[in-house]
């Protein structure tokens, strides 16, 4: 007798038991779960062995995978199997087994099943007279999306861009809290809230019965991200500028700017309903796309115009550049300086920076980093997996510089630290000097 699987929360089920395969070292993202909740719903097993090869073609991606999948499938299905003996499927390959042995035929038409199982029993399996027909069952191998998560993005095709977007869409661009000056009414507040205090003392002829307290309330920090669209940057801006996009409409407070010769805010320009159309309005709106860069300038010109006024204190400032300066890198140096002093926290993606032996050496980069909390490589959607680590985590350990060592006793002091005669104070004659209590004349 076949058992029949009752009709589950399948968004439960999926989370459930990507949690379980996650916590046993899989690499089960939420993006497999949600996949293994929409193939359940299109398959509809109806038997054990069938839920067990739809979960095993989602969340398997290759045969190393295979054992650790198998006993935890074992554990939350059905935990009176010992998972060395009975691999949570009576059809997969022993675990000592070569990989080249494949399983045996469907279940469905095999004879002598189990009957609380739906499969055959090992001593069935054993006594049956005709040997099963061997047919190859491949393992399950990466989707479109997962290569395209590991596709390098100045490579991309157009209608792999197309699917990129969905793709940028789904990343969690969620700030860090901090508490604003507003306060609302809370149990165990921080402060009295005296105006509550007072009119409810109106309705006990003036007494302060009912003391209410009141706590600053809390919100997501702004999020504002600085996109280079220079020539060096071309083949990497057009899925930045979908990262833009699905920043602005995730409803975080975010701004968006880009920059080569001159700053651009496209903040207006990426809002909207239709994601295609506000990347085509904010590619528009850029007039030096594919031009020459002025790193130093541009955030010359944020700090500025944006910085100072409020936009840049206490937010998350997200620099996607490659760091090559045509101007003076001296200047993007102390920009980034005052930079930091506004913003909560600056992380600079650089595509370049997950390549290997890679130094910083480019004259903006060099003159940045020390003024950067977090470095990372955005050259394909892996990185921007640690990018939205990066913008949400609370706190990040910067990298301390390198300490010059203290000189020696016996060193001789420099020169320059004595005073000489043309230092030192002269007193200047009496009725030339500025009167007191007056600096200006």
């Amino acid at each position: 007798m076949t058992a029949v699987l009752e009709a589950p929360d399948l968004a439960g089920l999926a989370a459930a038991l990507g949690r379980r395969l996650r916590d046993a070292g899989l690499p089960v993202t939420h993006e497999r779960s949600a996949r293994f909740a929409r193939a359940t719903a299109l398959v509809a097993p109806r038997t054990r062995s069938e839920l067990y090869w739809t979960a095993r073609a989602v969340f398997v991606s290759s045969e190393a995978q295979l054992p650790t999948f198998d006993r935890v499938f074992a554990a939350v299905f059905d935990p009176r199997l010992e998972p060395d003996e009975d691999r949570g499927d009576p059809y997969s390959p022993p675990l000592d087994a070569p990989a080249s042995e494949r399983p045996p035929s469907s279940p469905s038409r095999s004879p002598g099943r189990d009957a609380g199982g739906g499969g055959l029993s090992p001593t069935a399996a054993a006594s049956a007279d005709e040997p099963a027909r061997e047919i190859e069952v491949p393992l399950a191998l990466a989707s479109e999306e997962e290569r395209l998560r590991e596709r390098s993005f100045e490579a991309l095709e157009p209608h792999e861009l197309a699917r990129l977007r969905r793709l940028m869409g789904q990343l969690e661009l969620a700030t860090p809290h901090r508490r604003t000056r507003r306060a609302r009414r809370a149990r165990t507040g921080e402060r009295l809230d005296l105006r509550r205090v007072l009119r409810a003392s109106l309705r006990t002829g003036g007494e302060p019965v009912k003391l209410v307290r009141k706590r600053r309330r809390t919100g997501p920090r702004r999020l504002v991200l600085l996109c280079d669209i220079s020539g060096s940057m071309e083949p990497y801006a057009r899925a930045y500028l979908q990262l833009l996009s699905s920043a602005v409409a995730s409803g975080t407070p975010a701004e968006a700017f880009v920059f080569a010769t001159r700053l651009t805010r496209l903040t207006r320009a990426l809002s909207g309903r239709n994601p295609e159309a506000a990347i085509q309005r904010a590619a528009a709106t850029a007039p030096d796309w594919s031009s020459g860069t002025r790193i130093g300038e541009a955030l010359k010109a944020f700090n500025d115009r944006f910085g100072r006024r409020g936009m840049a204190r206490g937010a998350v400032v997200v620099i996607l550049s490659d760091g090559w300066e045509r101007a003076d890198p001296a200047l993007v140096g102390r920009e980034m300086e005052r930079l930091a002093r506004l913003a909560h926290r600056i992380v600079w993606v650089n595509p370049r920076a997950g390549a290997p032996g890679f130094e910083p050496r480019a004259g903006g980069m060099a003159a940045a980093l020390p003024h950067c909390d977090a470095l990372i490589g955005g050259r394909d959607l892996n990185a921007m997996d640690a990018l939205a680590d990066a913008i949400a985590a609370e706190e990040i350990t910067r990298p301390e510089p390198a300490r010059t060592p203290a000189p020696h006793a016996d060193e001789p002091s420099w020169a320059s630290a004595e005073p000489t005669d043309a230092q030192r104070p002269v007193p200047m004659p009496s009725g030339y000097g500025p009167r007191r209590g007056r600096t200006t004349p």
